[in-house]
């Protein structure tokens, strides 16, 4: 099984920070993206960053790279992870909205909702639910380019509010990363238990060539709190 993290935007993307530019989307979710990786690639799961630099690279250019790994790997063994921060306005002020949430697209199959419902009931035990309705089903559908354009389950979480000056004071501090970080690497791993993908204490991810059966709304009952 292999496990792609998707990086929020570029250096040169405009707009995407904080109203006091303390918090820049494009290198919170690379710092996001590295912690991620380091844990799950210490359980044993294969873990890939689809961008490690600062550059600019288009959309379809970020699909092609989700999808050439699920050429080489198969689809069914691949799995997408875009990890992003939100925003309720423009970025030049301060916003009410609070919380965590994760998007599929509206045509996402079985497995990609399962995936998202996995993270989301982590983010929920992390207390990040924040002051918005959410959906019965965990998750928001948006015709989202890199999640319509990828092959594999995709995702993508918004990690709170950059426009939101609680939830900016949250992430930066070293508390709020590895809880950000956590929720990841939980969700991914009880959404790897729930296919039968990965066992604990194994250090082994298991590959699959046939398609799991549905999970409409099937709630992962593993949890592991972050170290503080």
């Amino acid at each position: 099984m292999i496990v792609i993290l998707g990086t929020a935007h570029s250096k040169s993307t405009p707009g995407k920070c904080s109203p006091d530019k303390t918090l820049k989307e494009y290198a919170y979710s690379r710092e996001i993206c590295k912690k991620v990786k380091e844990q799950l690639m210490a359980k044993g799961i294969k873990c890939i960053i689809d961008i490690e630099g600062d550059e600019e690279i288009s959309l379809q250019n970020r699909c092609n790279i989700v999808n050439k790994y699920c050429t080489q790997f198969g689809t069914n063994n691949c799995i997408y992870v875009s990890i992003h921060v939100n925003a309720a306005g423009m970025g030049d002020k301060w916003q009410n909205a609070r919380g965590w949430s994760v998007f599929v697209c509206p045509t996402a199959s079985q497995s990609s909702k399962l995936l998202a419902q996995n993270l989301y009931n982590v983010a929920t035990l992390k207390n990040l639910k924040g002051n918005r309705s959410v959906p019965a089903c965990k998750y928001w559908v948006s015709n989202l380019y890199v999640l319509k354009n990828t092959k594999c389950p995709a995702v993508l979480t918004e990690n709170l509010f950059q426009d939101n000056k609680e939830d900016v004071k949250f992430l930066l501090s070293a508390t709020g990363k590895a809880i950000i970080a956590q929720v990841h690497v939980d969700g991914i791993i009880n959404y790897l238990k729930a296919q039968n993908l990965w066992k604990e204490n194994s250090g082994i991810s298991y590959s699959r060539f046939v398609q799991s059966p549905s999970y409409a709304c099937q709630v992962a009952g593993w949890y592991t709190t972050v170290s503080q």
